[in-house]
Order: C-alpha cells, then structure tokens, then sequence
C-alpha cells in the first residue's frame, strides 16, 4: 500500500456545497425561552473596525490592560411584525395550521408579496383563539424596513419564533401585531449569539481555490490545477468526495457564539470618517459583534439567541472606538 502524501483537502462537512436558496437566511431552530419574545433580528452587515477595551475578567492574562478588540458592526432598523403564524405539530413534523394578518401593511411589503384584500382580521384571531389547544409553535411573520436606513425599498420576510408557552406566545404576538419591534427589545449587552448568513459568492472555481489542493509538478501530464487522481478502479465512479470545480461561496452558514458587546442608537459613535467603504454611514439602532460574521457589505444577518451558548464572562470596557477613516 502506497504512503499517503497528506490528509484530505477541503472539509466535507459542508456538503452539498451549492448556492443558497435566497440572498437572506431562514432560521431553522431556535431556543427554547420563558421569556414571551421574539428570538431572532435581522440585522444589515456594515462593516468591520475595532474598539480599545479594558480587559474585566479576572482570569483573563490582560486582566486591567487596554486591548484591541475587531468587531463588526450591524445596523439595526426597526422590524414590523405583519403577521402570526401558528404549527401544530404532526408525525411528519411542524404543519402550518393558520396565520393572522395585521390589519395595515406598508406599501413597500407589497413589493414582496401579493398583500390580502378584503381581510376578516377579528374573524381570523377569533378561529386561532378556538384553536389554541392544537397549536405547538407561534412564530412572528415579520419584514425589515431598509428603506429607512436609505439601503433599498424592497424588505425582507421571515419568520421567527416568539418564546414561552403557547398562550403567552399568543398573546405577546397580538401586543406587537402591526408594531414595530426594536433590537434592544430582543437583546440585550453581553447577550451570547447566533449569527446566521450567506456567505459571499466567488462564482464557479478550480480544486485549488475550492479545496485548497496542491498544485501539481510542472511535468504532470495534462493539466496542473487538478487532483492527481480521482478514485480507485474500484468502486467505479467517481465519488462525491473528490475535489472538483463547482459553485464556491454564496452558502447559507451559521456561527455560534458571538457576543453582542455594544447596542447604540446614535450611529455617528461607529461610522468612520467618510462612512464604511461600500455602505455609508450608519444612520439606525447599531450593535458590535465581537469578532467577524459571514456575507459582504449590505447583507442581512439573522441573529438568535445562542443555542449552546458560552460562560456569562464580564464584558471588557469600552474605552474608544476607531472611526479613523478607510477611505483609501
């Protein structure tokens, strides 16, 4: 048997490595609260810089000393809930039973959606209301309001899930139908997140750049950007495993475990000089993401409550942040 010239290239564990099914992610399972509230906000990736703290945890070997810290910053506008979803759950999983609508929409949802005429309101809440003893899960319908940051008109729908028990979810969903729904409603300072995304799209690539093989001796036979072999005589076929050209990027994925270290209204406190390169200035509710989240500039990011979240450690001090401009 042959000696191997090194491991694997490339993960597996993100297979099948195709584009996502839309430029914004869905939520697919969040956590469990007793708090009545919705558990995820769509936010708009800015852009990165950083901040100098004072290291608080104690255990920390920059205890008391002043660090750098890289985070980004996500601008925030307030959602509106426009509707309320409610599950009942059945052998096959989670089946839609009904939804509520709020009795006025904004033009811009119709941009979207076909919005609904001639709309019963009170009728649909009272046939939920009878129902209530089926229902399993209540998430909110909600839309992002770009257009009040100056990005774009068209908004993004989603739905997310409003914790408690059912009757409490209800209820709170009713109290913010049609209301908007602020980020420092949801989250608070030192919260410990999820950050969902679409990473940023580099189109069709060779193994190289996709997987990161090597580039084969300039006296290989054929072509040098390529795997030396793709599989044994036997079984014969090629394997899904073998690094070939395809779609990289533009991939829906999901970090664990960020921290919230900052939430802002006044976006003049993070907006460097000039405005982020590619997105502007910040003119809505901010937070700072300890560290860096998938996708470009101007992508929505969904943040939920962490599902396996980290130790409640003490924030560090936020003494300044950088605003030196990145024009050039």
């Amino acid at each position: 048997m042959g000696k191997r010239s090194g491991p694997r290239r490339g993960s597996l564990a993100f297979y099948p490595r195709k584009r996502a099914k839309r430029i914004y992610p869905d939520v697919k399972s969040f956590k469990e609260t007793a708090e009545p509230k919705i558990l995820g906000f769509p936010a708009y990736k800015a852009g990165m810089t950083q901040i100098i703290a004072t290291e608080t945890y104690e255990k920390s070997p920059a205890f008391g000393k002043k660090i750098a810290i890289p985070v980004t910053v996500l601008e925030c506008p307030p959602i509106v809930v426009l509707g309320i979803r409610v599950y009942e759950k059945t052998p096959e999983g989670l089946k839609t039973l009904t939804e509520v609508w709020a009795e006025k929409l904004s033009k811009n949802v119709g941009r979207k959606i076909i919005l609904p005429k001639n709309y019963d309101h009170k009728k649909r809440i009272k046939e939920i209301e009878g129902m209530l003893s089926k229902v399993k899960e209540v998430r909110a319908i909600i839309h992002t309001q770009p257009d009040k940051i100056g990005l774009k008109k068209t908004p993004e729908i989603m739905e997310l899930k409003i914790g408690g028990s059912v009757e409490e979810a209800w209820k709170k969903g009713l109290e913010l139908l049609g209301k908007e729904v602020k980020i420092s409603d949801i989250f608070t300072e030192g919260a410990w997140v999820d950050v969902i995304g679409v990473t940023k799209g580099k189109g069709t690539q060779g193994p190289v750049k996709r997987f990161g093989i090597k580039i084969q001796t300039r006296k290989a036979k054929g072509h040098r950007r390529m795997p030396g072999a793709i599989g044994a005589w036997h079984p014969a076929r090629v394997l899904y495993t073998v690094p070939m050209t395809g779609q990289m990027g533009f991939q829906r994925r999901t970090e664990l475990n960020k921290r919230i270290l900052k939430i802002g209204t006044d976006g003049k406190e993070v907006t460097p000089k000039g405005g982020f390169v590619n997105y502007g200035e910040v003119k809505a509710d901010y937070i700072l993401i300890k560290g860096s989240v998938p996708g470009p500039k101007k992508r929505t990011i969904v943040i939920r409550e962490a599902l396996r979240k980290n130790k409640d450690l003490p924030l560090p001090s936020i003494e300044q942040i950088i605003t030196k401009s990145q024009q050039g």
